[in-house]
C-alpha cells in the first residue's frame, strides 16, 4: 500500500494567515536571490530558466506554485509531484566545475530552506515580529511543505536549534554573488513590460515602459537586498547602507498600517483569497 500523501499546513496555521498576503509576497524576491546565490541553484537557473525571456510569466507560475503549496488541499501534493517532474532532467556543472542536480537533497532543500529567514525577516518589517513561540510553529509548518514538495525528513533540520547552524554553514561555505544574482538585483538591464492584463493596460505600459523601468528595477533591488536577511547579504557581497535602513523602515511603516486594513479581496492573492473564504469555521 503506498505512504499517504503529505497534507498541506493546516488552516488554522501561521502560513495560511501570511502566506498568501501581498504584503509577504513583496519578500519573494529576497528568498530567490538567497536561492540563486548557492552556485548549483544559480547554474541551473541560469542554464535553464525562461526568467530572463519570460519574466512575467516566470514570476506568475512561481506564485500559484507557491500557492498551492498551502492553500492547495488535494492539489498541493500534485503540484509537488509537478516540480520534481519539471526539474528531473536540470543539471550541468556549477560555476566551481561540481556537477550538479537540480533535485540533489542538498541543493532542492536550500531553496526551500531561504523561505524561513525571509518570512522571519520581513516581518519585521512588513508586519509583527514573531514572538519565539510563533517562529517555532512556522518552522514546523515550513518543514511540512518541504514534504509536499518530496523532500525527505533527513534532507532537513528538524528543529530550530538544527536549522540555524545548517544556514549558518551553508551562507558561510556556498553562497556568493553569482551570475543569476546580479541579474536579480541589476537595475541597468533590459526587462520587457508586462504582457499579461487588458489589451488597454498592456498598450499603456508599453509605451510608458521607457520611463516606468529605471524606477521600477530601482524599487526591486531595494526590496531584494533589504529584506534579505543581513547575514545572507553580506555573504553574498549585497551593499547596504543606513540610509537604506530607514526608507526600508519607513516604507515598513506604511505596509504595516495600511495592509490590515484592506479587505482580503486586496490583501490577498486571489488563490489565497478564495481557499480563506471557503475553510471551515474554527472550533
Amino acid at each position: 500500500m503506498p505512504d499517504p500523501e503529505p497534507p498541506p499546513p493546516p488552516p488554522d496555521g501561521i502560513l495560511w494567515d501570511i502566506a498568501g498576503e501581498y504584503r509577504t509576497l513583496l519578500a519573494l524576491p529576497a528568498a530567490m536571490a538567497m536561492q540563486v546565490a548557492h552556485p548549483a541553484v544559480g547554474a541551473g537557473v541560469d542554464a535553464h530558466s525562461v526568467f530572463r525571456t519570460d519574466p512575467w510569466g516566470r514570476g506568475e507560475r512561481s506564485l500559484r506554485s507557491l500557492q498551492l503549496w498551502v492553500y492547495g488541499g488535494e492539489a498541493a501534493a500534485a503540484e509537488g509531484r509537478r516540480l520534481r517532474a519539471l526539474h528531473r532532467d536540470i543539471r550541468g556543472t556549477d560555476t566551481r566545475g561540481r556537477d550538479y542536480h537540480a533535485l540533489t537533497p542538498a541543493n532542492y532543500a536550500w531553496v526551500h530552506a531561504t523561505g524561513f529567514p525571509v518570512y522571519r525577516h520581513s516581518r519585521v518589517y512588513l508586519g509583527q515580529p514573531f514572538t519565539p513561540a510563533q517562529e517555532r510553529q512556522l518552522y514546523a509548518e515550513w518543514l511540512q511543505v518541504g514534504r509536499v514538495l518530496g523532500l525527505h525528513d533527513r534532507d532537513m533540520p528538524q528543529s530550530l536549534e538544527e536549522f540555524w547552524p545548517y544556514y549558518r554553514r551553508v551562507l558561510a561555505e556556498e553562497l556568493e554573488e553569482t551570475e543569476v544574482v546580479r541579474d536579480l538585483v541589476a537595475v541597468d538591464r533590459w526587462v520587457p513590460p508586462p504582457d499579461r492584463g487588458p489589451r488597454a493596460v498592456r498598450l499603456v505600459l508599453r509605451v510608458l515602459w521607457p520611463v516606468l523601468l529605471p524606477g521600477l528595477a530601482r524599487f526591486r533591488r531595494f526590496l531584494t537586498v533589504g529584506l534579505m536577511p543581513a547575514d545572507a547579504r553580506a555573504a553574498i557581497g549585497l551593499a547596504w547602507t543606513p540610509a537604506q535602513e530607514r526608507r526600508l523602515r519607513r516604507f515598513g511603516r506604511v505596509v504595516r498600517w495600511v495592509s490590515p486594513r484592506l479587505p482580503s479581496r486586496l490583501r490577498y492573492a486571489p488563490l489565497a483569497h478564495r481557499a480563506r473564504r471557503s475553510r471551515p469555521p474554527a472550533r
